[in-house]
């Protein structure tokens, strides 16, 4: 089914006559509905990171900043573009892409599938994300660093140990593929104030964790898949009121299970200088989403 077929079930479904009164609203946090049916919805975010972190390991010792927009039809389909943008110049002067303080440093346009199945007491509702993403990288030195992922996120947020998986597949840069998986629960500590802290492992197969680090000096020609970074995270939320959310975070990541993979992260962060030239790093930042 195309796309274009894909909205017009949705929407015949949305909008179908059950011979009850049904009516078209909009109320914040909720976007438009018609009767009890989601219509469409949009939301906004903007996040500030003390340090850009992929995989584990540092993509700029300095802070940056993430602002972020979807539009949803049908609790189903969404759209959404995401950018980062450097806080100082130093990210770019290391990381080899020039001084973009203050610039966007990677614009992220994506498309996706997601919505809610209930499975029953027992589990609840499994949370199903799948996506397209194109990742646009500005040209420096004509070099193209563009690529593409397909992207999938399986959770069972009503579980007391709420998991979640997700899947990374890089379509264009080198054909690698990155797994999380994640155990967390969400405790609620006041009246609109959650808690949630959470541990999580990635693994990674060898086209992906060769694509990081096998031009490194210390490493040279890595070639080894397995397990990646090791993260123990918290996370606080505030519902300000129906349409603000306001959240903090402090991270750990590290890489402790294969010597190998220890090695290559401590000469990739190492490149950020002397004193980075470990496994481990302690990340945080801050967040606001305005939801209508």
């Amino acid at each position: 089914m195309t796309m274009c077929g894909v909205f017009a079930a949705m929407a015949a479904g949305a909008f179908a006559s059950d011979g009850e009164s049904s009516k078209i609203a909009w109320a914040p946090g909720e976007g438009v509905t018609f009767g009890e049916t989601p219509v469409v919805s949009t939301e906004f975010s903007l996040g500030f990171d003390s340090r850009y972190m992929t995989y584990g390991v540092i993509d700029g010792k300095d802070p940056i900043i993430v602002p972020g927009a979807s539009i949803t039809f049908f609790d189903w389909v969404y759209f959404g573009v995401e950018a980062i943008y450097d806080v100082t110049r130093g990210n770019g002067k290391r990381g080899g892409y020039g001084n973009r303080a203050g610039k966007y440093t990677t614009l992220d346009a994506m498309v996706g599938v997601a919505h809610d199945f209930d499975l029953g007491e027992s589990l609840g509702a499994l949370s199903v994300d799948f996506s397209y993403m194109y990742e646009y990288l500005p040209r420096y030195e004509d070099e193209v660093g563009d690529t593409q992922y397909l992207n999938l996120e399986l959770s069972l947020g009503d579980l007391w140990l709420e998991p979640t998986l997700a899947v990374e597949r890089d379509l264009m840069a080198d054909d690698g593929t990155y797994v999380y998986f994640e155990l967390g629960h969400t405790f609620e500590v006041a009246e609109d104030l959650t808690l949630r802290p959470a541990v999580g492992q990635g693994f990674g197969n060898s086209l992906r964790t060769r694509g990081y680090f096998s031009e490194l000096e210390k490493v040279e020609g890595f070639d080894h898949g397995g397990v990646m970074d090791t993260t123990l995270r918290v996370d606080l939320e505030y519902a300000v009121n129906e349409w603000l959310t306001l959240g903090a975070y402090a991270a750990y990541h590290d890489y402790l299970f294969d010597g190998n993979m220890r090695e290559a992260a401590a000469a990739y962060n190492g490149q950020w200088g002397g004193d980075h030239d470990r496994t481990w790093n302690v990340v945080g930042g801050l967040s606001a989403t305005v939801s209508f």
